[in-house]
């Protein structure tokens, strides 16, 4: 797929940063290892920099070399950019799209959406990297996603917001739960319950430390992780309940599995979901399309969930 537009010395410099050497960049790429060498020291010698911290462990990046792996990194996304608009030119629907996004939707809608791309575009490929909402906007950042799909993404001068949706806050449990039946609850009645916790590196957790830090130094500890598939399951068993939104539990919803409760009271705030790009580059035109059918497979599933839990 690639048309090998990226400067040869570029692609040297960020090939012997991924592999740790010039001989195993070498084995990876293909080019000689004498040819890389070469290549690196003519740029060293032009710059009057090392590009590399050189040890009998391997190679390491100076910081002047991480300058230019993050320059290779926007030029193979222009290559790719560049490539996807050409095909689409002629007709082909083709590209390469990197989406980050977050752990808890990775057997919700994300599945749905795969499919759903492979069936409309099936000659698209999408590399999904999983990573905190806080990570996620870092990765977009400095070009290392197209897109991201995150929760509570923070307002950023250089951050495009393609569509976003306000999610309140929910009580989940198993339908066994002594909670199941409410119609709505109260923190402080959620809080008698044995509960499992997100960890401070998740902005909920961080949301309900500011707000309602009293439900964590009180009566029984909670279980605390920074795992969305682990705290699914404690809830699933009927164990434990959990502070989370529809779409963090949306399949578990749709499956019958967890029961989302209405949290109420003063300074309960929704959380919200974003889909993002960088305002500081374009996208080739099939990772909009696709950036598009992600967005509508987001909304319809929150559609869906709210729409059983109006009907049990």
């Amino acid at each position: 797929m690639s048309l090998h537009l990226v400067p040869r010395g570029l692609h040297y410099v960020e090939a012997v940063a991924e592999h740790g050497s010039i001989q195993a960049a070498s084995r990876a790429i293909g080019i000689a290892a004498s040819a890389i060498d070469r290549q690196i020291k003519l740029l060293e010698d032009r710059l009057g920099v090392q590009l590399f911290d050189r040890m009998t462990t391997g190679m390491t990046l100076s910081p002047v070399g991480e300058m230019f792996v993050v320059l290779a990194r926007r030029w193979r996304a222009d290559e790719n950019r560049l490539w996807s608009d050409v095909k689409q030119m002629q007709g082909i629907s083709l590209g390469h799209i990197r989406l980050v996004t977050m752990d808890s939707l990775v057997n919700g809608v994300l599945p749905r959406f795969l499919h759903h791309v492979a069936e409309v575009y099936p000659r698209v490929r999408i590399d999904v990297e999983i990573a905190t909402p806080d990570d996620a906007m870092a990765v977009l950042d400095r070009g290392d996603a197209d897109v991201a799909l995150a929760f509570n993404l923070r307002p950023h001068r250089d951050l495009h917001v393609v569509w976003s949706a306000e999610l309140p806050l929910h009580c989940v449990v198993a339908p066994g739960h002594p909670l199941a039946e409410l119609s709505q609850v109260s923190l402080a009645r959620v809080r008698d319950q044995a509960t499992v916790v997100q960890s401070p590196s998740l902005a909920i957790r961080r949301m309900l430390d500011a707000r309602h830090g009293w439900m964590f130094s009180e009566n029984r500890p909670p279980v605390v992780t920074n795992s969305l598939q682990l705290l699914k399951q404690l809830v699933v068993s009927g164990s434990h309940a959990a502070l989370t939104s529809e779409l963090d539990t949306a399949q578990e919803l749709l499956d019958g599995r967890l029961v989302a409760i209405p949290v109420t009271g003063q300074n309960v705030v929704p959380q919200s979901i974003a889909l993002a790009i960088s305002s500081r580059r374009a996208l080739p035109r099939i990772a909009t399309r696709v950036a598009d059918l992600l967005a509508t497979d987001v909304a319809a599933m929150l559609a869906e969930v709210r729409a059983r839990n109006q009907l049990t």
